[in-house]
């Protein structure tokens, strides 16, 4: 890689951005976890009647995709403004994708699949911003 640089006893540094990226893997990675334990609970449920919950499944993707964050978070010294940060980011981009998902898919929208929708995808993009904020607070 290229940021990958030999210090000079052995030991191989590793950029700024690869904090953020290993975050954002194993976010992406444990979401889509949550996602095959609901799809699994969805079809066992479905044999007794009951429909999917959007907002279930944004939940158990969110909570097991947000774990590596939160550990990231405690790691460190606490820094307020990088949860300012990564939350507005959430909120942001939660907003911008269900506004596209309800525009591309008017049919979804009385469901709420549109604001799940931006919920999974605002969730990697939050790790990072927070990844990012943690990382830069700690090098300054």
């Amino acid at each position: 890689m290229a940021d990958e640089e030999d210090s000079g006893n052995g030991s191989i540094q590793r950029g700024p951005w690869d904090l953020v990226w290993d975050l954002v893997v194993e976010t992406v990675f444990l979401e889509l976890v949550g996602l095959a334990f609901f799809g699994v609970g969805t079809l066992l449920a479905w044999l007794f009647g009951w429909p999917p919950e959007f907002g279930l499944a944004a939940l158990l993707a969110g909570m097991l995709g947000g774990r590596p964050a939160v550990d990231l978070y405690r790691a460190g010294p606490p820094r307020r403004l990088a949860i300012v940060a990564a939350v507005l980011a959430l909120a942001t981009v939660t907003l911008l994708v269900a506004a596209a998902a309800n525009w591309a898919f008017p049919a979804l929208a009385d469901s709420g699949a549109g604001i799940s929708i931006g919920f999974l995808v605002a969730i990697p993009v939050s790790a990072a911003v927070l990844a990012w904020c943690l990382n830069r607070a700690n090098v300054a």
